[in-house]
């Protein structure tokens, strides 16, 4: 690999006693979604009219208030639709639409005519500052490319003149690739033109148009930036972060620990190449440290149903969050970490989330911990799991850690995960109701003074025959009903029940172990609506377990 054709396409910042790595994320910053024009030109097959319009009514729903709409000089369908969302009135008071024009004046002026009748609106002037747009693209010095600045925006504010519901929006176009001191140099000039005010604040986006450095220089950019510019009281600095380098989501976090106050982003990342910052994760990361994010995030399902039906993508399983498989466990004690801090939670009266790993409750966007899913590397926990918590079977732990390792087994034979229902089936099989070679047909108990009197009709090899036995309860009596007629001996050591509270119907299940003269404890369950049944067809699953040895 030549890895000498490559340099550093970023400079060095000037910045000394940087403030941003004492700094915590407080609050929420302006969102703005530009899933609406940096997302949709990203896309093999960019959305219709209709699509955009369902779209932008979807991001209202979570709660953006600033939502970049298009790129009107660009095409007719982009100038169509915010003209749509204008004259029919869907653009509802709180809400800000945005649109985004270079810095060249056809493209000015037209941007400027498709939001007449805009109740509020953000113009987003925009032109490249960086040395390899400014040699290879533009062919101009850094005095003419701070001119193309200017006089951009001297005709922006002489178009819109005094108008009260239009703000300004300035971009130095790959800043993460200009020199520090000629980016705040031609803000400034802007600036200047634009003459931000406290009723109305300019906005200065700081994009990182690609990704090219760590987070922490992105951050070192936005604090230099933020110490530098003219007028900072009236700027609101925004972050529009790509993800080359797959930190987009790292590099914004810091940029608003140096001092950003808003962030431009796509739901779940979306945008040119790799993709914009993923807004839904940068606010949930904030919502798991306690900071309300500003966004209705309760339906995670609904959102990534959006996304997926317009753009025509789908999220990826591992996904922060969204994925299907956020919230699968497959290590063993993962699992079992998982369950039992479930456990613990579900008994805290203060409601404190606490979980070794998954640092958000599924349940507060909209998801369960419910797709466990087990291999050859779980354990016992999850198993655990999904027996308890989507059949209601409270397995012993010594019944448990022998049936995790048939499971084991199973998947390490399938070479595969085993779905939920699997482990039901195989649970069932090994243990439960088990009619051979024994099958009970009938069974009747009486109290006799101090001892139990059971007779049951049983079917044994072929024949059927009633047994009596005597004993301190109906599970001892029968114990030695049977191992007076089957010529054996085993006793209990072991026994549990409970009511199968998950169950369609009002039933109970019987734990019962039995030892035959070994160490090794042969398991049988009982599942019944009358608790003795349940007890009495887990003796016999487990004796008919040890009859064949299983």
């Amino acid at each position: 690999m030549n890895y000498k054709k490559y340099t550093r396409m970023y400079y060095p910042v000037p910045i000394k006693n940087r403030e941003w790595p004492d700094k915590e994320i407080t609050k929420a910053p302006i969102w703005c979604s530009v899933d609406l024009r940096d997302g949709n030109q990203a896309l093999y097959s960019p959305m219709t009219i209709d699509e955009k319009v369902e779209f932008f009514k979807f991001l209202v729903k979570l709660g953006f208030k600033e939502i970049e709409v298009g790129f009107p000089a660009a095409s007719a369908t982009e100038y169509d639709f915010i003209r749509r969302l204008i004259d029919e009135d869907i653009i509802p008071d709180d809400v800000t639409v945005q649109v985004l024009t270079q810095a060249r004046e056809h493209i000015i002026k037209k941007t400027v005519e498709s939001l007449k009748g805009a109740k509020n609106a953000i113009i987003h002037l925009y032109n490249s500052t960086s040395t390899l747009q400014r040699d290879v693209v533009f062919h101009k010095n850094k005095e003419e490319i701070k001119q193309l600045a200017i006089d951009g925006a001297k005709l922006l504010v002489s178009l819109v003149g005094d108008s009260d519901n239009i703000r300004y929006e300035y971009s130095p176009e790959s800043f993460t690739c200009t020199e520090p001191e000629y980016a705040v140099e031609v803000t400034n000039a802007v600036l200047d033109i634009l003459k931000p005010t406290p009723e109305k604040k300019v906005i200065v986006n700081l994009p990182s148009t690609i990704e090219v450095a760590t987070a922490n220089v992105y951050a070192d950019q936005i604090e230099y930036m933020c110490k530098n510019i003219n007028h900072r009281e009236n700027v609101i600095i925004s972050l529009h972060a790509h993800n080359d380098r797959g930190t987009g989501v790292g590099s914004t976090e810091l940029g608003l620990l140096a001092g950003a106050d808003r962030v431009e982003g796509t739901l779940f990342g979306n945008g040119e190449r790799t993709g914009n910052t993923d807004i839904i994760t940068v606010a949930l990361n904030m919502f798991v440290q306690g900071v309300d994010p500003k966004l209705n995030l309760e339906h995670i399902d609904e959102a990534i149903e959006v996304f997926e039906k317009y753009n025509k993508m789908s999220i990826h399983p591992r996904h922060p969050y969204a994925g299907d498989m956020a919230y699968v466990a497959f290590s063993g004690s993962h699992q079992d970490a998982i369950k039992k801090s479930m456990d613990r939670f579900s008994q805290d009266d203060e409601g404190h989330w606490a979980n070794p790993y998954l640092t958000i409750d599924p349940s507060d966007i909209g998801r369960k911990y419910e797709p466990i899913l087990i291999n050859s590397q779980s354990g016992k926990g999850g198993v655990s799991y999904v027996m308890e918590n989507k059949y209601g079977y409270i397995l012993p732990k010594a019944m448990l850690v022998e049936f995790s390792s048939v499971i084991n087994d199973m998947s390490d034979e399938k070479q595969t995960v085993l779905t939920n229902h699997e482990i039901h089936q195989a649970f069932k099989d090994i243990y439960m109701n088990i009619t051979e070679p024994i099958k009970t047909k009938f069974y009747h108990s009486n109290n006799r003074e101090d001892e139990t009197v059971i007779e049951a009709t049983i079917e044994y090899e072929g024949k059927v025959k009633t047994l009596t036995g005597t004993g301190n309860g109906p599970l001892d009596a029968l114990c030695n009903a049977l191992r007076e007629n089957l010529d054996t001996d085993f006793e209990i050591c072991s026994y549990t029940e409970h009511a199968l509270e998950r169950a369609s119907s009002s039933r109970a299940a019987a734990y019962i172990g039995i030892k035959n003269g070994s160490d090794k404890v042969i398991w049988g369950v009982g599942v019944d609506a009358n608790i003795n049944t349940a007890s009495i067809y887990a003796l016999v699953s487990a004796v008919n377990r040890m009859l064949t040895n299983k």
